[in-house]
């Protein structure tokens, strides 16, 4: 195992095109990293100027306390783990985990301790005799994990290794994956656009977006104190509902309002956030996520009261998330732009009115809330977030984007 260190690394290709832009990253020992952003973020770039496979343009790389810029990908002694699981299909699944080893002219008793070993760990003991053909995309995923194993490398390099996979086998293969890092405890570092992905996975994630850092940190850091309107929209599930609001006063409290809403903003978040006081009088973004609502019914009296209607619910197991419309354009700010022309089509937003907002709350499933109903909801205001409408940078923020 190792740390991985990049200092200041710029890629470059023909044209002046910057894939990757002064990049500084400290990967732990042991520690699960994950790069996640858009399409075209750089994070797959990053991935293979660490294993050798692209040079980088400037900045340092060191594996451990080697410096690797020079160091052609054999010798780096890392193992990458694609999107393509590139089985042999003529070879039995042991052949296949086997392969590299034999190449290498590691002795036959080693070759078969490591591939059982590995078969172990990942519940392919039963199937090593089989071809890839034999076997569902899962298992083909986890020979192509196993391959790495043996291997026994410094770390592993996993670029978007789920994506191939449906809905039902990404959840249990993220599940699988966990578990094995937490067996290897190997330096991992993991490329993906999935965010849900990013957040189960990861014990740091780096936030990418068009080859610059945005913010690294845990996932619940990432969450509660994003330092941008980008990494705002980016990370959560749905996302943060955000619209412009101007703060103001009333006997003696700050509020802010957008729509036909007032929310008084608390002592306690006025304190925590240096700064948002001197916006009074002025607009912001306001931030809420879904997660801060819940019908009132149920919801902490203290909390600030919201009235709404009710266009959509989607009940979901443990919870229904409401969607609602408000009266007030969506937000119109570049950050807001390059989310929105990232989304999926299937993901993307139905237009609605000109001049209204769709946004989402998730509440518990005891509400009995259905479309057409008008509902009062709870808003938690302890966690409002608040940005600057010229730079999107998250205003108070005390946690630093430029941290390792």
């Amino acid at each position: 195992m190792a740390q991985i260190m990049l200092d200041h690394v710029d890629k470059s290709y023909a044209g002046g095109v910057k894939a990757v832009n002064d990049l500084s990253l400290h990967i732990r020992d042991g520690e699960f990293m994950v790069l996640v952003g858009p399409s075209g973020c750089g994070k797959s770039t990053v991935l293979r100027m660490i294993a050798g496979l692209e040079e980088i343009s400037s900045g340092s790389i060191r594996i451990g306390e080697l410096l690797v810029n020079d160091l052609p990908p054999k010798d780096r002694d890392l193992a990458m783990v694609f999107q393509n699981y590139a089985l042999y299909p003529h070879m039995t699944v042991g052949d296949n985990m086997a392969f590299g080893l034999k190449m290498r002219q590691m002795p036959k008793e080693e070759v078969d301790r490591r591939v059982a070993d590995a078969a172990r760990i990942l519940g392919l003991e039963q199937y090593l005799d089989r071809k890839p053909a034999a076997l569902s995309g899962g298992q083909r995923q986890r020979v192509a994990m196993g391959r790495a194993i043996v291997r026994e490398p410094q770390a592993f390099l996993m670029d978007e290794p789920l994506s191939n996979l449906d809905a039902k086998l990404r959840v249990g293969m993220r599940s699988s994956l966990a578990q094995l890092h937490e067996q290897l405890k190997v330096t991992t570092v993991y490329a993906t656009h999935d965010q849900v992905e990013a957040m189960t996975l990861g014990d740091r994630v780096c936030v990418l977006r068009d080859g610059l850092r945005q913010q690294v940190g845990t996932p619940g850091n990432l969450l509660d104190h994003p330092v941008n309107l980008f990494v705002a929209g980016f990370i959560g599930s749905p996302s943060m509902n955000l619209v412009t609001a101007r703060l103001g006063t009333d006997g003696g409290q700050v509020t802010a309002s957008f729509g036909a809403h007032l929310l008084t903003i608390p002592g306690s978040v006025l304190a925590a956030r240096p700064g948002l006081d001197g916006y009074a009088g002025r607009e912001v973004i306001l931030g809420i996520r879904p997660s801060d609502f819940e019908d009132a019914r149920l919801a902490e009296p203290s909390w600030v009261r919201m009235p709404a209607t009710v266009d959509v619910t989607e009940e979901l197991s443990s919870e229904i998330r409401v969607i609602f419309v408000i009266n007030a354009p969506p937000v119109d700010h570049q950050d807001t732009a390059a989310l929105a022309a990232d989304q999926d089509e299937d993901e993307a937003v139905i237009p609605i009115a000109e001049g209204k907002s769709p946004w989402t709350a998730r509440v518990s499933s005891r509400s009995r809330v259905r479309p057409g109903d008008s509902i009062e909801f709870g808003v938690d205001t302890s966690n409002l977030h608040f940005f600057d409408p010229g730079s999107g940078h998250a205003i108070g923020q005390t946690s630093s984007a430029s941290s390792s």
